[in-house]
């Protein structure tokens, strides 16, 4: 009985070095079914293979993009007819929040040994719901793009810098992550302008569609339906809405309130001037050329052209820690 579908993108940076270690353990482990795609464009027959064999438990192996291509066909594809099975998602692109806030990190290998332990002793106890962002341009007739993580304005500025200007240069995560950030800093705090540094964000309005509109230029934009925020916040348990929303002003002494609230962890205890927090079911974001990121997709609104966000139905994932 095959209890673990894992899904994997060769392609993938983290799997250049790790797929060889999963391809041996799964070969020589009955309990999983490995299914190997090279473009996004197989998953919808990846998933609908995987049915087949109907899995205890779905593992995605890849970066950014082939997760968040694999929870929109798991989503919509209807391949498991309404009772997708719970979800896990190994630590290998280039971020991993989503495995990070279902407690899998570290080594894959040692993550999926996890993993099928817990599918031979029973999911319940792991299982958890989530609602994933369902992205589009609010028109009825487009298909809507399924993530968890969206960054915008500054943020997803910076992101880009980060992928383009830095990522090439053949560091590591982290080290490419400390030098974004110095560059940041440079750039946004003590104004320093120049080519090779990030530019000033777009301004761009948010609208909540029952709670209101902010509008400026903003050093971060975040939504998700993660259980956490960046920095641990957690907006207040008696706002509506299942997507969170934090957005920070462009300016210095807003980002020294966050910071300082983050390391003292007092963020989203008080309301603090320059930072927004807030919950929402729908959530308009519009603006000239202002750019997101959905999971490591980009997007961009544009005057007469906005990106709408709603939050889905619960979606079952696997948390290694009950």
């Amino acid at each position: 009985m095959v209890r673990v579908a894992l899904l994997s993108n060769p392609k993938s940076t983290g799997n250049r070095q790790t797929l060889p270690r999963v391809r041996s353990y799964c070969a020589s482990n009955p309990d999983i079914f490995h299914y190997e795609v090279e473009h996004v464009e197989q998953i919808g027959r990846a998933l609908q293979t995987i049915a087949r064999v109907d899995p205890v438990v779905i593992v995605i192996n890849g970066g950014d993009g082939t997760v968040q291509a694999a929870l929109t066909e798991l989503y919509q594809g209807e391949h498991f007819q309404g009772r997708v099975p719970p979800i896990a998602v190994l630590p290998n692109g280039k971020t991993n929040l989503i495995a990070l806030d279902l407690g899998i990190h570290g080594d894959p290998i040692k993550a999926l040994e996890k993993i099928v332990q817990i599918a031979k002793a029973g999911v319940d106890d792991h299982v958890v719901a989530r609602e994933l962002i369902a992205l589009s341009d609010g028109s009825a007739e487009t298909r809507p793009v399924l993530g968890m993580f969206l960054g915008g304005a500054g943020l997803a500025d910076y992101m880009l810098y980060c992928r383009n200007q830095i990522y090439p240069l053949g560091l590591s995560n982290g080290m490419s992550h400390v030098l974004t950030v110095i560059a940041v800093l440079l750039s946004l705090v003590f104004g320093i302008r120049a080519r090779f540094l990030p530019q000033s964000s777009h301004p761009v309005r948010i609208s909540l569609i029952r709670d209101g509109q902010l509008a400026g230029r903003f050093a971060v934009l975040i939504v998700t339906t993660l259980e956490r925020l960046l920095l641990g916040v957690q907006p207040g348990d008696g706002q509506r809405g299942h997507m969170k929303l934090m957005a920070v002003d462009q300016n210095l002494p807003a980002l020294l309130r966050l910071f300082w609230a983050s390391v003292t962890r007092r963020v989203g205890k008080a309301q603090m001037q320059g930072i927004h927090l807030e919950h929402g079911d729908v959530i308009r974001i519009e603006g000239d050329h202002s750019s997101v990121i959905l999971d490591g997709e980009l997007f961009e609104a544009s005057e007469g052209k906005p990106i709408v966000l709603r939050s889905t139905e619960p979606v079952p994932f696997l948390r290694l820690a009950a």
